[in-house]
């Protein structure tokens, strides 16, 4: 694919893992009770946090950039207006309408999914902000 920009890919990636540490950071607290857990069920036995879940993340919000990026570049033109649109789009489309069925085939609090989705809105905009703002 020689019309994606790789750098934009792993920029996007990365300011989309720094957004999701300042999401649940801030949102912590209500996503728990959301959640039904408390922080030290979420931490296990070890009382620690686990890296796996900040490693997986990074790597799916990775996955995501570089389709995100496909989408773009075949929607064209390779902008900051038409990334933030394609990163609405995908989330609107896809992200947000399973999140809504799956949380509520689970039963989920509805300010899980508000939450949940929220931040997946955020990652796909900024996402699509670094991906149009560097272009092809």
């Amino acid at each position: 694919m020689p019309d994606i920009n790789y750098l934009a890919v792993v920029l996007a990636a990365v300011a989309a893992w720094l957004v999701g540490a300042v999401w649940y950071m801030a949102l912590g607290k209500p996503w728990m009770a959301a959640l039904g857990k408390t922080r030290e069920e979420l931490m296990g036995p070890t009382g620690k946090p686990s890296a796996a879940p900040f490693i997986i993340s990074f790597v799916a919000e990775l996955v995501m950039a570089f389709v995100l990026a496909v989408l773009i570049v075949r929607l064209g033109p390779v902008t900051l207006a038409n990334g933030i649109a394609t990163g609405f789009l995908a989330w609107v489309g896809f992200v947000a309408t399973s999140m809504v069925v799956n949380h509520g085939f689970s039963g989920a609090r509805p300010m899980l999914t508000a939450i949940d989705s929220g931040h997946w809105l955020a990652v796909l905009l900024v996402e699509g902000a670094v991906i149009g703002a560097f272009g092809s």
